[in-house]
């Protein structure tokens, strides 16, 4: 059986942490800031783990 490809998107969007969680970034930070307070856009600078709910089909695109 060949090897699963990783999913390009998804390489870009996600990092797997050393205890094996994997890290996204925030959305919403791209562009329209001049709306968003300033206590936003601070919290949507940070990243955060991906959610439990999503991790199986992040791993998938990820071959992992």
């Amino acid at each position: 059986m060949p090897k699963m490809k990783t999913k390009s998107s998804a390489k870009k969007r996600f990092t797997v942490t050393g205890t094996g969680k994997i890290k996204r970034k925030h959305a919403f930070k791209n562009h329209i800031l001049t709306k968003k307070t300033t206590k936003q856009k601070r919290r949507l600078t940070k990243s955060t783990i991906v959610d439990k709910t999503n991790v199986k089909r992040v791993k998938r695109m990820l071959a992992i």
